[in-house]
């Protein structure tokens, strides 16, 4: 009988494999869409880790939307990690155009380089025991021509934490983001809920609670709705479901 079991994609062309000082330990941080909170969950994980005493370092390889104060998610990972490393190799590439890396890197008349990606990578592989990886946009988002960021994930081998919204939408949206992840052999490590700013209606709360129960296990962690400015919790992620 065929196997069930899908074959991977074939590699797109600027995509060869990463050769770390010594094998990763850490997360890809991705979400079922952009604005998810991404940024919100990565924070909460470095800060978790670290309470723990756990050595762990933040990545944002490619930022977009990036004004004079610099790339603001990037500079967030560099702060929650303790600051310890130059901002250059946490974001290795920055672009001004909130849009998706290949878009806003064509609007300046540049490309992605992810061999800076690679460099930088490796760099904080060295340094860290973990790596707290977050990506722009969801799985499918152009990372580079050719390459989505399910590639640059799969290439760094780190599994996946997705984050989800709240709101109307996450059923389909994370259901999606999953059937990705599994037919192209990306491990999960779990899904984590991100309240926004808007409350939740019958139908939000109704939804959330199917989605929920339709996780089981897979969700690792809830940030609730968070006032301006405030942190989360480093409690709202389970890190013993992440299997340090």
């Amino acid at each position: 009988m065929p196997s069930s079991t899908p074959s991977p994609p074939p590699s797109p062309r600027n995509w060869r494999p990463l050769k770390p000082s010594r094998q990763p330990r850490g997360w890809f941080v991705t979400g079922t869409d952009t604005g998810v909170g991404k940024t919100v969950v990565a924070c909460a994980l470095l800060r978790a880790l670290r309470a723990r005493a756990i050595d762990a370092g933040g990545m944002k390889p490619i930022e977009t939307g990036v004004g004079p104060e610099g790339p603001r998610d990037a500079i967030a990972l560099l702060t929650a990690a303790g600051g310890t490393d130059a901002l250059e190799i946490v974001c290795p590439q920055r672009f001004a155009l909130a849009a998706a890396p290949t878009v806003a890197a064509a609007a300046e008349g540049r490309r992605v380089e992810l061999d800076l990606v690679r460099t930088a990578f490796a760099r904080l592989v060295a340094r860290h025991s973990h790596l707290v990886v977050e990506g722009a946009g969801g799985l499918l988002a152009p990372a580079a021509e050719g390459t989505s960021m399910a590639d640059l994930a799969a290439e760094l081998g780190l599994p996946l934490l997705l984050v989800a919204r709240a709101s109307l939408g996450t059923i389909n949206h994370t259901r999606l983001t999953l059937e990705v992840a599994n037919a192209r052999g990306l491990p999960l490590a779990g899904v984590v809920i991100s309240h926004g700013a808007a409350p939740l209606s019958a139908a939000d709360r109704a939804n959330l609670t199917a989605l929920r129960s339709e996780l089981g296990a897979r969700l690792v962690g809830e940030i609730p709705t968070l006032a301006p400015d405030e942190l989360p919790d480093p409690r709202c992620l389970d890190l013993g479901a992440l299997r340090l």
